[in-house]
């Protein structure tokens, strides 16, 4: 991730106004204790020095007031009034007297690019050979430890801030993939038995008007849920609306529709024998609706791409640790869907909301002809 103008932990890339005082407030009491009494204590009774050296400390820290916008420039600006303290004042250690530099150097190195970074810690590190021409070997000593500390510190501060930054990313981009699953799946079985029913009953329109009558029911029925799935997948994005599924509970999407889910596909002129065994109540909700979600897509292939099929076989099997299911048509396998079992979006849906339950999906062809889909769920499943 590119570093360059934000702070670790602040949305958008901008620091807020607390987060910029709370830090000008920690970094300003630091240098006001360690160099501002040290200036005190080593320039007393020194007049004009030590009221010049003070205004030095005064502007090292309104400077570090733009440190979180402005790190390069409070940098430049802490090392030459640091080195000006230390000229006024050589009692003073180096480190000390470069104290707000070294703030600043911690969050150059956490919010910007390394390069840069590394060129502010290199011009800093410069400063040594002064250090040992005029203070010796001891000043040496703890100069480039703690400039050494300072940088490491942003960049430790940077790497957590990537990584927050990396899991902000991939959690959107599940949250991405799963609603884009959902709407393929209403929208998709949805438009499948629509179109179906539309032409059967542009047939029939004529000689059995009846018949074309139930036809637009259909149609009008599946329009109908399709736009309440909708409508609740488009209301978990108005938190303040509450749990949508507290409110429309009929309509969630899950195995107590599956008689709804199959009239539909019967209206559509394919015969549904739907099968239970056990008990499905008291599922978690993610297991419930990944269930209904398999059923439907296996549905809605049957109808899209089993040319011939007249019949589906759909068993629901529960025995209190997983749930089994079973969808089975007897149309005929074209190759594209024989040989592409599970590289269609469909089914890889399927096969992703399976895996992220800890269950098992097999699709393709039945040795008898036809295609067959099964899955198995656990029930334990924590959401």
């Amino acid at each position: 991730m590119s570093r360059d103008t934000a702070w670790p932990g602040e949305a958008g890339g901008a620091p807020s106004a607390r987060t910029a005082r709370a830090l000008w407030g920690g970094s300003a009491v630091l240098v006001l204790g360690v160099l501002g009494t040290s200036v005190i204590a080593v320039g007393a009774g020194t007049g004009g020095r030590l009221a010049g050296a003070l205004a030095l400390v005064a502007v090292q820290v309104c400077a570090l007031r733009w440190v979180l916008r402005r790190p390069v420039a409070v940098l430049g600006a802490g090392v030459v009034t640091g080195v000006a303290v230390w000229a006024l004042f050589p009692a003073v250690t180096l480190t000390g007297a470069l104290l707000a530099a070294q703030v600043a150097l911690c969050v150059l190195s956490a919010a910007r690019p390394r390069r840069v970074s590394v060129t502010a810690l290199a011009g800093m590190c410069a400063l040594a050979p002064l250090a040992l021409l005029v203070g010796g070997p001891g000043v040496v000593s703890a100069y480039l430890p703690a400039v050494l500390l300072a940088w490491t510190a942003g960049q430790w501060r940077g790497a957590q801030r990537a990584r927050a930054a990396a899991e902000t990313r991939r959690a959107v981009a599940e949250e991405r993939a799963r609603i884009a699953r959902e709407v393929h799946d209403v929208v998709a079985h949805t438009l499948s038995v629509m179109v179906i029913q539309a032409g059967a009953a542009e047939d029939v329109f004529t000689a059995r008007p009846e018949q074309a009558r139930e036809s637009l029911r259909a149609i009008e029925s599946a329009g109908r849920s399709a736009l309440g799935e909708l409508r609740l997948l488009l209301r978990a994005f108005r938190p303040e609306a509450g749990d949508p599924d507290e409110e429309e509970p009929a309509l969630r999407p899950g195995l107590a529709r599956l008689d709804e889910l199959t009239d539909a596909v019967r209206a559509a002129g394919v015969t549904v024998r739907l099968h239970r065994e056990g008990v499905a109540d008291g599922l978690p909700a993610a297991v419930d609706l990944a269930a209904y979600r398999i059923v439907q897509e296996s549905l809605t292939n049957t109808l899209r791409h089993a040319g011939g099929a007249d019949e589906v076989r759909l068993t629901v099997t529960a025995d209190g640790e997983r749930i089994r299911i079973t969808v089975a048509d007897n149309g005929r396998t074209p190759s594209a869907r024989s040989a592409g079992a599970g590289s269609g979006r469909g089914l890889v849906g399927m096969r992703e909301r399976v895996r992220m339950l800890g269950g098992s999906l097999r699709a393709g062809p039945a040795p008898g002809g036809g295609f067959v889909v099964e899955a198995e769920l656990p029930t334990e499943y924590a959401s």
